[in-house]
C-alpha cells in the first residue's frame, strides 16, 4: 500500500482534512499558512522528496526566496482545501 508521502494524490488529501481541522477548530487562514511555510521548511530541509510532485515543490522551494516560499505554502493550503 502507497503511503502518504509517496503517492500525491493522497498527500493532498492528508494536507486537505488537516486544513479543514485547523479551520473547525478556529485557525485563521493566514495562522494556517504560516504554519504551512514551516512545515515546507522542515520538508525541504530534512524529508527527501519520495515522487515527482514533490520533487518539483522541493525544487520551486529551493530556488525562492522567503516571500515567494511563502506564496507557494499558501497556495499549497488552498490546493489542499480543494482536496478536502
Amino acid at each position: 500500500m502507497a503511503t502518504v508521502l509517496k503517492v500525491f494524490e493522497r498527500w493532498k488529501e492528508f494536507l486537505g482534512q488537516r486544513v479543514t481541522q485547523a479551520e473547525q477548530a478556529g485557525m485563521t487562514e493566514e495562522t494556517i499558512s504560516k504554519l504551512a511555510f514551516q512545515i515546507g521548511e522542515f520538508l525541504s530541509d530534512k524529508v527527501d522528496p519520495e515522487n515527482k510532485e514533490e520533487r518539483v515543490l522541493k525544487e520551486l522551494w529551493d530556488v525562492g526566496d522567503e516571500q515567494e516560499r511563502k506564496c507557494l505554502a499558501k497556495m499549497m493550503v488552498k490546493l489542499a482545501k480543494t482536496n478536502a
